[in-house]
């Protein structure tokens, strides 16, 4: 057995579940084993659903190793690139305007 942490979390509240699984158990089987799905209304396990082990994204198929920490990822909000976009034309026109 090895010991790993599964970890989500929203705005106003998060979770690590610390537990035991097999060696050669993968990062699904962690998710699915730590019981976190139950935990958060609406939080799915799917093939598109974006895991990483600390910080680094990774599939869900990945084999794990002692003490590592599972992290699920929640979609994203905004498309990084328009935000981007936003935020320059507003910079362009706070110069424009004298800012």
């Amino acid at each position: 057995m090895i010991a790993v942490e599964v970890a989500y979390a929203l705005p106003e509240r998060q979770m690590i579940i610390p537990l035991k699984v097999e060696e050669g158990a993968t990062v699904e089987q962690a998710i699915l084993q730590s019981g976190i799905l139950g935990k958060f209304p609406g939080l799915e396990l799917t093939p598109e659903t974006k895991v990483g082990i600390f910080s680094r994204p990774t599939r869900q198929d990945r084999v794990l190793c002692d003490g590592e920490r599972v992290e699920i990822y929640r979609p994203l909000t905004a498309d990084p690139k328009e935000v981007r976009k936003r935020r320059a034309a507003e910079g362009k026109k706070m110069k424009k305007g004298g800012g």
